[in-house]
Parts: structure tokens; C-alpha cells; sequence
């Protein structure tokens, strides 16, 4: 037989269809590697697409883990994308964070009016409404900064929280919308962040807030949607290597006071919800380690952050709970100082509530309510007292002091005339500066009664862009709160840690009335001496007396400031100012008998900025500023009566009866009632009060 012709036309056809074969082989090798990032949604995908990104993320993982042999085996073959399969395989099957894991949502074509509004890209970050922009290569702008150039709204957005609004969503309704929206966003975000920097950084993408707070939100999302049809495996995978860039930077560019509790925080949620990282143990024992030392230098004995602001009080009692969480599930015990001082933070907001369930507005904060707040923690530590605070005595149980408090460390007096809904409020400041967000505020004083805010704080407006370049100054400075200028100034900042609490002659609490003083010796741009004591005396249920002392070594002009809430009506009566609102009011009436000009001003931009009050970021609007003005030759001392009324303000009378070095006794008749108060410039011990 011959055999020749059919070999000898067998082997070119071999040849050609072996060159063939290899030609398709490059091209649609070249096609694949040519998808665009919008197109990534397998396995194969993304390692074709980065695969020295993918290499490195499995080289964070500690193979020898169990349950991850075959991913193991997969990389010692070098077979890339069978070990990334069998990591995802790993994690969907598995019972890590199981606290996290959902079942899938039925699918439905519900939606929530919100969630879709981000499925447009619309942001509303601090109150303002953004679109982040489509850049030339298919991305979103991450780096854009809102409509008025605000840095922080682009570190904002860059949370991610708006995604878990949308996860929210999904989980609510099945709508898979919201799933592909969040599939599409992390791809976008996470492709457009690389390379990490591994750099200590403020750009938009990586600072450390962000950084941390995406930590947590894409935990979230990545153990919730494990199972999703809809969450791709290009994108689960381009979560757990970016997961440890975001450990890194959390672990080695932290920073200190409440942004190091919410990095740390963020930090022990990666080690903890992905155990598997090779690094895992050491982050969370650094973490745990350097979370308890910033407990220590970080909250005053009495349960105050020492930012001195409610706002990021809550901030950092809630990311120190968090840790604590995350410790509990994890079997790592914390020392028993550490839950002591959880308690003791909540224990301050607790005393500190007004009637209305709102926080104090104070430094770099918002007026928001704390009521559902305390609710909760009332019943996680059983402290029954809590509750009544929080709920105006419908809940809980009475607490055995109060209905004031103080507080040595910060320096704040809380004072109140029960705790029902209406109940007389008011809040003194005679601390420190603060270690962050401070304003230069010292002995100012916030008023509320009978349901009403009446004299306020002017609050923190913005910290960037063109809200902040034109409040930011009257924000901090002394010209937005209720005390005293000198000479048409303000304080100057500092100190800004108390060493010591401040002892008993500051502070006089008893059932009829609270007394508390403070002084305030470094004004801005002021030569010579000139020191300011104020002294409050709140008589329970009734009013308060304010007495301003100024000590100067020279004629001084002094400018006493009192700003209302926008809502209150302002008028005036002869030398005194009062509100005549529907229910709630104030008056607030010159006792000395100095010499003052009064003005009004309200929404003023120049010479200078007057009379704007901001109880959110972003949110502002003009408030009503009365402002005494008085030229004094030498010392002197101004008195005031702070009378609230739930109605009309009743006719009341009030007198100077004596002054000397220590204080002055002033007398007040008002409802048929005499009072006679001895109010000392700086000694708790000689405060009295006939009635």
C-alpha cells in the first residue's frame, strides 16, 4: 500500500490549520485583552484584563488557611484564573462574617425613590446636590468636588454611602438596578483608583476617612451580594485586592483623635471580616493596641471627647463601639476600662440632651437629635435612667441626680428645670478650646425653653469651598457665639487640653438654683489687660443672671452679643430685648444701669459677617443679632436677667442692690416673687439666694 500521497497532503493541512488555529488563538486573545473595563465581568476577564493585580491580591492571602488548598494548589500551577475561581468559591461557600452574609432578595421591579436618584450619579453630600462628571475614558470623575469646588464634598462621596443606599434598596425591593448600579460603581471606582499610592495622603480618593469608611460599606456589600447573580466576579475580585491597600493605609498613615477611631475601627473590620489576609493578626493587634491607648488620651474622665463638640463626640463613641463589636466577635477581650468609658460617653450625652431630644450645638457640629440614640443604648446597657432623659420621663427610670449637671474636665454646665418636654435649658461653656474643631467660644451661653431654641450657637456652616470661605471665620470665631468683644475683637484659640478639672469654687449645684464662672484673659490684637469673668446663676424653673465682669488696665469699648434662633421674633422694649413668639420666650434685660447702644443685625455680609446661624453643614440662614455696645473708662461690671416665659414675657423688675470686688447682689421681683442673689465674680462658696 502507499501511503505517501495521503502524508505528504497531510502535513500541510496540520500546518495550516495548526497556523490557524494559533491565528484565532492570538486574535481573539487580542480581542479579549482589548475589552473595555465597562465589559469586565468574569473571572477570565479580569485576570486578562490585570493580571499582575490580581497576582498580587493572592499573594495577601495566607494560602495555607483552611478551606483555601485548592487556591493553593491552582497558584503553585500558575494557573492564575482557576485559583482566583476557587477563592470566590471559597468565600460563597464559606462562614466568614457570617453576621454579614443575606439571603438574595426576591426578584421585583419595586424601587425607592431615593436609591434611584443615586442610580443617576446625583449626590446629595452635605446638603448639597452634585453629579460627578464622565471623564473621556469612560469613568466617573472621583476627584470632582461638587458644584461649589468643596474638597469635602468630594471626600464625602467618596464613602460610598450613597452605595449603600442603593444596597439598602436592593435588599428592600430585589430590583436588580440597584445591584448592576453597584457592580457598575465599584468597577468604575475601584479600576480608577489604582495605583494605591501607599502614601499619606488628602486627594479626594485616598485619605484616611474615606479610606475607612469605604472599609465598612464594602464589607458590607461584598458579604451581602456574595451570592448575587448581579455582583460579578471581576468586581468581587477587584474588592479583595484593593481591601488590603485600604488595611495599609489604615494601619501606617492613621491620624489621632476621632479620625484615628474611625481608621482604627476600619482597620479591625478588614482583619476581622477577611481573616484570610496574610496580615490579618497583626492589623488587628496594632489595631486593638493603639484603639485603647486613644481611648486614654482621648476622653476626659467625665466622658467627653476632648474635641469638646457633640457632634464628633458621637462620631468617636460610635466608631469605639464599633471596635468593641468587632473585638466581641472575634473572642479578643478589651480592658474593662474600655467599656467603662463607652458607658460614660453615652452617660454625657444622656445629661447633656435638651428636652427636644437635641444635642448641643456646639464647636464644629450639627443639631442633631440624639433621642433614638439613647433609646437604643438604654437598653443594650441597661441603664434605665437613659431612657427617661431621653423620652421626657415617658420611658426609664428617674435619674437619682440631676436635673443639672457639670462636667470638671469639659468644663460644661448643663442646666435645666426638669426633664419634661417643656422644661427651661441652657448650656455654659467655661472649658478648654478643645483638641480639634474648636471654636474660640469660651463663656458662651445656648438657651432653650418650652419647646423652643432662643438664644444660640451660630454653628460650623462649611469647612471648604465658598460657604466656608465666607463663614468660616465668623463660624469659629468669638463674633458668632454669645459673650464679649473687646475693642471690636474676639478670642484668641488655646488651650487646648484641660490638665486638671476644674475644681468645686467654679461650680455650685443645688435644688434651687446652679452657679458655675469661668474667665476668659487673651483677646486678639488688644494691648494692655482685659479680662473677662462671667459668672451664671440659673434660679430653677425661673431665670438666669448673667454678670460679665471686664478688668482693664485702660478705656475699652465692649460689645455683649446675644444671637437668637432664626424662628424667634425680635423686639425691642426701652433697654431690654425679648422674643414674642406663640409659645416660648425670652427676654434679655440690662440690670447695671450703664450707658448702652443697642443694634439689631441680621443677615449682615460687610463690613463684616452678622447674624447667620447654620444648624447642619451647608445649611444657613440669617438670624437676628442684638448687640450691646458700652465704652468703659476702667473696670466694670454688666449684669443680666435672662427671664423665659411660655407666653407673653411678664412684667419683672430687676436691681443692682450692692457691688464690690468679690460679686454683686442683684434683686428680681417678677409673678408676685422676690429673689435676691449674691453672685460671686469667682468663688462658688459665697453664691446665695433668698426667695
Amino acid at each position: 500500500m502507499n501511503f505517501q500521497a495521503p502524508v505528504a497532503l497531510s502535513f500541510p493541512f496540520a500546518s495550516r490549520l495548526f497556523a490557524l488555529l494559533i491565528f484565532f488563538t492570538l486574535v481573539s486573545t487580542n480581542v479579549f485583552a482589548q475589552k473595555k473595563w465597562q465589559e469586565l465581568t468574569t473571572v477570565e476577564d479580569i485576570c486578562a484584563y490585570a493580571p499582575e493585580t490580581m497576582k498580587t491580591m493572592l499573594d495577601q492571602f495566607d494560602l495555607n488557611t483552611p478551606g483555601l488548598e485548592k487556591v493553593k494548589q491552582a497558584q503553585a500551577k500558575g494557573d492564575l484564573v482557576q485559583a482566583c475561581k476557587e477563592l470566590l468559591a471559597y468565600y460563597k461557600k464559606g462562614n466568614t462574617a457570617t453576621y454579614l452574609r443575606k439571603s438574595q432578595p426576591a426578584a421585583s421591579t419595586k424601587t425607592v425613590a431615593d436609591a434611584d436618584t443615586v442610580l443617576n450619579y446625583v449626590f446629595y453630600v452635605q446638603n448639597v446636590r452634585g453629579v460627578p462628571p464622565l471623564l473621556p475614558d469612560g469613568h466617573r470623575d472621583w476627584y470632582y468636588k461638587g458644584p461649589n469646588n468643596d474638597r469635602e464634598w468630594a471626600w464625602l462621596s467618596n464613602r460610598h454611602s450613597q452605595l449603600l443606599e442603593v444596597y439598602n434598596a436592593y435588599m428592600e425591593t430585589g430590583n436588580p438596578k440597584y445591584a448592576r448600579y453597584i457592580d457598575d460603581f465599584l468597577r468604575d471606582f475601584i479600576i480608577k483608583s489604582l495605583p494605591y499610592p501607599a502614601v499619606k495622603s488628602s486627594t479626594s480618593v485616598w485619605r484616611g476617612l474615606e479610606v475607612a469608611a469605604r472599609v465598612k460599606a464594602w464589607s458590607r456589600i461584598f458579604y451581602g451580594m456574595i451570592n448575587s447573580p448581579y455582583l460579578t466576579p471581576a468586581t468581587q475580585l477587584l474588592m479583595l485586592s484593593s481591601l488590603p491597600d485600604h488595611a495599609h493605609y489604615n494601619r501606617y498613615f492613621h491620624a489621632g483623635n476621632n479620625w484615628l477611631t474611625m481608621e482604627i475601627s476600619a482597620l479591625a473590620t478588614v482583619a476581622t471580616n477577611f481573616p484570610e489576609y496574610k496580615q490579618a493578626d497583626e492589623w488587628l493587634t496594632y489595631a486593638i493596641g493603639t484603639m485603647t491607648e486613644s481611648m486614654k488620651g482621648q476622653v476626659y474622665p467625665d466622658g467627653i471627647q476632648t474635641e469638646l463638640t457633640s457632634h464628633y463626640h458621637n462620631v468617636a463613641l460610635a466608631n469605639f463601639e464599633l471596635f468593641k463589636d468587632i473585638c466581641d466577635r472575634a473572642n479578643r477581650p478589651l480592658p474593662d476600662f474600655f467599656n467603662q468609658t463607652i458607658v460614660a460617653m453615652y452617660d454625657y450625652i444622656a445629661r447633656a440632651i435638651r428636652p427636644d431630644g437635641y444635642r448641643i450645638l456646639n464647636n464644629d457640629g450639627d443639631r442633631g437629635s440624639d433621642r433614638e440614640l439613647l433609646l437604643k443604648a438604654a437598653e443594650k446597657y441597661h441603664k434605665p435612667e437613659w431612657a427617661y432623659l431621653a423620652s421626657n420621663g415617658q420611658q426609664g427610670t428617674q435619674p437619682t441626680q440631676g436635673p443639672s449637671y457639670f462636667f470638671p474636665w469639659a468644663g460644661q454646665l448643663v442646666s435645666r428645670s426638669g426633664y419634661d418636654a417643656q422644661a427651661q435649658w441652657s448650656f455654659f461653656d467655661i472649658g478648654p478650646w478643645g483638641s480639634g474643631h474648636q471654636h474660640s467660644d469660651k463663656l458662651h451661653i445656648s438657651v432653650s425653653a418650652y419647646g423652643r431654641d432662643l438664644l444660640v450657637d451660630a454653628g460650623r456652616f462649611a469647612y471648604t469651598g465658598e460657604v466656608a470661605e465666607k463663614f468660616r471665620p465668623y463660624a469659629t470665631g468669638s463674633a458668632g457665639h454669645n459673650l464679649v468683644l473687646i475693642d471690636g475683637h474676639g478670642q484668641n484659640p488655646g488651650p487646648k487640653l484641660a490638665e486638671v478639672p476644674l475644681d468645686d469654687s467654679h461650680l455650685k449645684i443645688t435644688p434651687e438654683f446652679d452657679y458655675a464662672t469661668g474667665e476668659f484673659a487673651d483677646f486678639k490684637n488688644t494691648e494692655g489687660t482685659a479680662r473677662h469673668s462671667r459668672s451664671l446663676m440659673y434660679i430653677r424653673g425661673e431665670f438666669w443672671v448673667v454678670v460679665d465682669r471686664i478688668q482693664t488696665d485702660r478705656p475699652r469699648k465692649v460689645e455683649t452679643l446675644w444671637h437668637w434662633h432664626p424662628d424667634c421674633v425680635v423686639t425691642q422694649d426701652g433697654n431690654s430685648i425679648k422674643t414674642n413668639n406663640p409659645m416660648g420666650n425670652l427676654a434679655v434685660v440690662p440690670v447695671s444701669d450703664q450707658k448702652m447702644d443697642i443694634r439689631f443685625v441680621k443677615g449682615q455680609e460687610q463690613p463684616e459677617i452678622q447674624g447667620w446661624y447654620s444648624p447642619e453643614y451647608n445649611v444657613y440662614s440669617p438670624n437676628t443679632a442684638t448687640i450691646y455696645s458700652a465704652n468703659i473708662p476702667r473696670d466694670q461690671t454688666f449684669v443680666w436677667l435672662l427671664m423665659p416665659s411660655e407666653g407673653p414675657t411678664p412684667a419683672v423688675q430687676a436691681r443692682v442692690l450692692s457691688e464690690n470686688e468679690e460679686g454683686v447682689e442683684v434683686e428680681v421681683k417678677a409673678s408676685g416673687k422676690t429673689w435676691k442673689l449674691r453672685v460671686p465674680y469667682a468663688n462658688s462658696g459665697k453664691v446665695a439666694l433668698e426667695n
